[in-house]
């Protein structure tokens, strides 16, 4: 009988023990044998990253609650997991890798799947690369416990700046906001830059209507400090207060063992899998480390997101253990909200922005559509607006996005099965949707938006 097949699996969250227990069933179905073991630099496995900012707000009660499965579920599973455990450099001529301690671990297939940490930027860091007290990135469940301490600590009245006003810093300022701070948003383009204007701009007159100090265009230089504590904020208009300073300025790839391996990276450092998770020889890719092909332009974009890096380890996994599951693409769907006060809103987005479609060669037209997400007589009734775009001559839907109260955000759903499928905007504004009056107008809000565009085409 031959020896099992040697596979090393860097990382151990979504992709990575995606990955492994795929590789693990399908190996059983094909009658392949395999050792896994996972190596990760960090001390949790398997954890909601995207739930840490409820986990801030009080949400949830604990950081067990946002850990899907523990490092000793993995172990039972037959996977040799070593945390605290970093990469430091990889030979593919030899196949192994070599971790902090020194240790040369030789493997057969090797899996990268290390993810993307949160960019910290110059003017957040001591001279040592530590952060300065009171100032962090929203990124690992240790980020989170450090945050609740920091909130338990700070003192009547403190003020908390939020630089970033993506997905994380919307749901950081919200988390903010909820434990009664006051709360200080700086980005440098707008908020929710990811929209079209007329829709971030909705987002936007709800942050400052829930008691945001909003402040767009604004480059932060540097901080104000007392000692090694922040005490306050520059940017290249002014300056701000703050007790708190949150960094959720995005992420990047955690691919720097890779260089001089002759793997090939992005000028942003993420690796390009095939769908099936192939990037070399033998080499393996899946997560937030890599970037991800978008099916409507067939351009390759940055998205760490856990949908695409579940799915695509799930692939990887299968394919390195003999099957044929592949991970074809995405639409570039998102979501999110911002509760406060009377304040609600839900935020998303499916598809090509505008300027993508434009770049792709498409003729767009696009329209906003405001409504209601549900019938008017309905107490759940809630605002809604809707941007819907498609091509003037194929007809071929492109993008939605979606800002609204409750009930508002899930209808990106829809639309994203629709560009899944290459439809059209009629294929959308006639399709056979649910209706009662608690979830709907007769003429659901969302095809009347698609209508709306087909008319004009």
């Amino acid at each position: 009988m031959s020896p099992a097949k040697r596979v090393i699996i860097i990382g151990a969250d979504a992709a990575g023990m995606s990955a492994a227990h795929q590789a693990l069933r399908t190996a059983k179905r094909t009658g392949r044998e395999l050792a896994i073991t996972v190596l990760d630099k960090g001390t949790h496995t398997s954890y909601s990253a995207c739930g840490i900012p409820y986990l801030m707000a009080g949400d949830v009660d604990s950081a067990d609650d946002l850990v899907a499965r523990t490092a000793d579920a993995h172990r039972e599973a037959g996977i040799d997991l070593r945390m605290s455990t970093e990469v430091v450099s990889a030979d593919l001529v030899a196949q192994t890798v070599t971790t902090g301690e020194g240790e040369v671990v030789e493997w057969d297939e090797l899996v990268v799947a290390t993810g993307a940490p949160a960019v910290l930027p110059d003017w957040a860091l001591r001279p040592d690369g530590t952060t300065y007290d009171g100032v962090g990135a929203v990124k690992t469940l240790d980020d989170g416990a450090e945050w609740i301490e920091r909130f338990a600590g700070a003192p009547e009245g403190a003020h908390v700046v939020v630089v970033g006003a993506g997905y994380v810093g919307v749901e950081v300022a919200e988390a903010a906001l909820r434990k009664g701070f006051g709360v200080t948003v700086l980005t440098r383009t707008r908020g929710m830059a990811m929209l079209e204007d007329e829709m971030s701009d909705r987002v936007n007159v709800g942050l400052a209507d829930a008691g945001i100090e909003l402040l767009l265009g604004a480059e932060v230089t540097g901080l104000e400090l007392d000692g090694d504590r922040v005490t306050g904020v520059r940017w290249d208009g002014g300056t701000r207060e703050a007790d708190l300073v949150v960094v959720a300025i995005g992420v990047r790839p955690a691919t720097a063992f890779l260089e001089g391996t002759g793997i090939e990276l992005t000028e942003g450092g993420a690796l390009r899998p095939d769908p099936h998770g192939r990037v070399a020889d033998h080499v393996w890719a899946a997560g937030d480390c890599c970037e991800v092909r978008r099916r409507l332009d067939d351009a390759w974009v940055f998205r760490p997101l856990g949908t695409h890096a579940n799915k695509h380890g799930r692939a990887l996994g299968d394919s390195l253990a003999g099957g044929t599951l592949s991970f074809d693409g995405m639409t570039d769907t998102s979501i999110t909200r911002f509760s406060y006060g009377d304040v609600h809103l839900e935020i998303a987005r499916t598809g090509l922005s505008r300027k993508d479609a434009e770049a792709a060669g498409h003729d767009p037209v696009a329209l906003v559509t405001e409504g209601s997400t549900a019938s008017g007589y309905m107490p759940e009734a809630e605002p809604i607006a809707l941007w819907v775009m498609a091509d003037r001559t194929t007809r071929r839907l492109l993008g939605v996005q979606v800002v609204g109260g409750r009930g508002a955000g899930k209808r990106i759903d829809a639309a994203a099965a629709v560009l899944w499928a290459g439809g059209t905007v009629d294929d959308l504004a006639w399709m056979d949707l649910a209706y009662a009056p608690p979830f709907s107008t007769a003429w659901e809000i969302l095809q009347v938006a698609a209508r709306r565009v087909a008319e004009r085409l």
